[in-house]
């Protein structure tokens, strides 16, 4: 009797309090626990699933362990390493793709990978997953479905997990969600929810508040995490930098530099040493994120100087600092310092 009166208690929770399987929310809520697969797009310019780690690639013929996604941006410095050749990654087969919906599929060849990559939108077409607000776990929620007389209350822990729960609910199946529960959004921050209203009100406010990086475009998020003091501590705390790429006006000068090494200073100085030779100028850096300006003025080295734009800190085999103002212009100072 005792919990048949808890079962009527639930019953009688307000309907605003209820969601059903087919609700609104209940389905914003899944394509928000959905798997993206545009993260790994580098490995398989595959957005509708990702390709199971750790597995083997060859990077224009230099052989990579994938173990985590910290390392597609192994992958991206080798390609980045050079804007001359075409550059060319090979799957060691057979790997595992998990689906928008977690299933697991082996792929035992390109063909089959491609085949499956057929059916994933193109990039920056409309998808279903939500990915600019995520939940934190562990959720719980309250279930019950009156024509079977059951209740229960279950511990959600992963993505997976959500997706499934709500897949799987009958049609006469209701849940509530045990406020509150905790958000992440695109830009790192998180939100508190304490109602169903809050929720629904993040969900409109947030869905569409972000880029999905849903492209192929791997240069555009290079310096996500870049900020000035990282770029300073770098570049003051390894000596004799050398310029491995220059491009100026579309043209190739590599080689004008050659010779040259190159100090920074925590006071904004720079200096430069070649042949017996040297010269001093100033050098600063504003901004954040993927719009860190560097401004260098070194008097007679008129090819450095320019209000450049961080393009990416690689610390892949060697330390590189490449800066970029447009498609034409570029600077990339290299150093073997650890």
């Amino acid at each position: 009797m005792s919990c048949r009166r808890e079962e009527m208690e639930f019953i009688q929770a307000p309907e605003e309090e209820r969601l059903s399987k087919n609700s609104a929310i209940a389905s914003s809520m899944k394509k928000i626990a959905i798997n993206d697969g545009s993260d790994d797009n580098i490995l398989d310019y595959s957005n509708c699933f990702n390709i199971k780690l750790p597995i083997e690639v060859t990077v224009n013929g230099e052989n990579i362990e994938v173990k985590s996604k910290e390392d597609y941006k192994i992958v991206e410095y080798i390609f980045d390493d050079s804007d001359d050749d075409i550059d060319d990654l090979d799957i060691t087969f057979p790997v595992t793709i998990t689906l928008e919906d977690f299933r697991e599929v082996i792929i035992s060849n390109a063909e089959e990978l491609a085949s499956y990559s057929q059916n994933c939108n193109d990039e920056n077409e409309f998808d279903d997953d939500i990915e600019c607000i995520d939940f934190n776990y562990p959720i719980l929620v309250s279930l019950f479905n009156p024509d079977r007389e059951t209740f229960g209350v279950i511990k959600l822990e992963s993505d997976e997990g959500l997706y499934h729960f709500i897949d799987n609910l009958h049609d006469s199946d209701y849940m509530t969600l045990n406020f509150p529960i905790t958000t992440t959004l695109f830009d790192n921050s998180t939100l508190n929810i304490n109602s169903l209203n809050e929720l629904e009100d993040a969900i409109n406010t947030f869905s569409n508040a972000c880029d999905e990086d849903d492209d192929y475009n791997f240069n555009d998020d290079d310096c996500d995490d870049c900020d000035t003091e990282m770029l300073a501590s770098i570049l003051t705390n390894c000596q004799s930098w050398t310029i491995d790429k220059l491009e100026r006006y579309g043209n190739d000068l590599d080689d004008y530099y050659d010779g040259y090494t190159f100090n920074f200073y925590q006071n904004g100085r720079v200096g430069a040493y070649w042949g017996g030779q040297n010269a001093y100028g100033t050098w600063e850096a504003s901004g954040e994120a993927n719009n860190i300006t560097v401004i260098i003025n070194i008097p007679g080295l008129d090819y450095c100087n320019k209000d450049w734009r961080l393009h990416e800190i690689s610390q892949y085999n060697e330390v590189k600092v490449d800066l970029r103002v447009g498609y034409n212009d570029r600077l990339r100072y290299n150093n073997i310092c650890d």
